[in-house]
């Protein structure tokens, strides 16, 4: 694992970034399969993507 991934998820969790975005980011960073389709949410999906691309842009549209 590297920093950048560390200092990701520590960025959400003091934004209090939606968990299902989190859980998204962190699987797509890490490129895990998807979850299944009856347990995608909007939250995850665009977390997915944003891990897949190792984007941090996205964090403060997903904060609660």
């Amino acid at each position: 694992m590297d920093q950048t991934y560390y200092d990701a998820v520590s960025k959400m969790e003091e934004m209090n970034v939606d968990r299902e975005y989190v859980l998204g980011w962190m699987g797509g960073y890490l490129e895990n399969p998807e979850r299944e389709e009856q347990r995608v949410t909007e939250a995850y999906e665009a977390g997915y993507e944003d891990g897949q691309g190792k984007s941090t842009d996205n964090f403060g549209d997903w904060a609660k």
